[in-house]
């Protein structure tokens, strides 16, 4: 694994070290779930049919591979619609790859709150809602000698990955999103996709004293959705909120608890090395931030922003029923930042 590198800079008087790039996940981690991801993505591939393929299969240097969203809309990809049984089996076996067990549960969730959605809209909607329009899309080859990159998108699903020499850079922007947050009538009542990371954020929320509660609260309207929506790029947001370091121990474990519970979206390995780094550089870094109500039914908003990631709740649409939840890399979206260093440290570089 490559160093840290950093610059060193002299302001004022005041010496400063500013952090350039680092990789996000641990080589160990990153060699073992890219090696997976690879033989999934093979095998899904070999079962394809030209025109299948047609669909799925782009360039690594394509834009598309850019191009991410949340929303219900048109996409590239082979959608699981188009699949027959088997290779819907592989499609999931493969999406299985780039996530945790939670992560796998919390995915199928999202997808089958499709059906609950076509039952409360009727079927006059102009593009009735589908469980089967989820996407699937490789960009270049999969394989351990060049870059290449997949996805998994639908509505309120945006799965995003990119490896280089057989080593996974990145697995974010990482969008999950849940309507309705809770299913308040039918068979499914009181089913609630992404229950943990509501309660998680308010549990730390209400944990807080009166003055750490003012500091944390920025606004007392949430916005109408997350900050960072669609873009391209996550630039770190402003510090605003209430710094870990004003946290007492208890508070801290609920911090902690709460990003745990973004972590385990990921696979087992790459979560574990995550947190590893995320206790080593030290929780008094993190802040967290909070806007809107602070009761159960509320239109409210959370974020919390380490120095290296942000991570976004929202639920305000629908009458605060409506989840949009993402975890951003301000210099791993895409591997962009990490592949831009990988290509200038190597001699085909120079």
């Amino acid at each position: 694994m490559k160093p840290i590198r950093v610059v060193a800079l002299i302001i004022s008087g005041i010496f400063a070290l500013s952090v350039i790039s680092y990789p996000i996940i641990d080589g160990v981690a990153r060699m073992r779930t890219a090696a997976s991801m690879a033989a999934a993505a093979n095998k899904f591939i070999a079962a394809l049919n030209a025109e299948q393929k047609a669909k799925s299969l782009f360039k690594f240097e394509d834009e598309q591979r850019f191009d991410f969203h949340f929303i219900p809309r048109d996409r590239k990809g082979v959608p699981l619609k188009d699949l027959n049984e088997d290779q819907r089996r592989l499609a999931m076996e493969f999406m299985k790859t780039g996530l945790g067990t939670s992560g796998y549960q919390k995915a199928q969730t999202i997808m089958s709150l499709e059906l609950v959605l076509r039952e409360l809209e009727g079927p006059n909607r102009r593009a009735p809602r589908d469980p089967e329009l989820y996407y699937f899309s490789i960009f270049g080859t999969p394989s351990a000698k060049s870059p290449w990159g997949w996805r998994v998108e639908g509505h309120h699903i945006s799965l995003n990955f990119t490896v280089v020499k057989g080593e996974l850079i990145s697995n974010t922007p990482l969008f999950f999103g849940s309507n309705p947050a809770e299913v308040r009538e039918g068979p499914r009542k009181g089913l609630r996709a992404l229950g943990t990371e509501e309660d998680k954020g308010r549990d730390l929320i209400t944990a807080l004293d009166e003055s750490q509660r003012n500091t944390a609260i920025i606004d007392k309207t949430a916005p109408a959705d997350v900050i960072t929506f669609n873009n391209r790029k996550a630039d770190p947001l402003k510090p605003y909120g209430l710094s870990a370091a004003k946290l007492n121990k208890r508070q801290k474990e609920l911090l902690n608890i709460l990003i745990d519970d973004y972590l385990s979206r990921m696979p087992a390995d790459v979560a574990d090395e995550r947190r590893a780094r995320h206790r080593k550089a030290g929780i008094d870094k993190i802040w967290f931030a909070w806007a809107g109500g602070i009761k159960r039914g509320d239109p409210h908003y959370y974020r919390v922003q380490g120095e290296t990631f942000l991570i976004e709740f929202d639920d305000t649409q629908n009458n605060a029923n409506h989840i949009h939840s993402v975890w951003r890399d301000f210099n791993g979206d895409f591997g962009v930042d990490l592949l831009k260093e990988h290509y200038q440290s190597t001699p085909h570089a120079k």
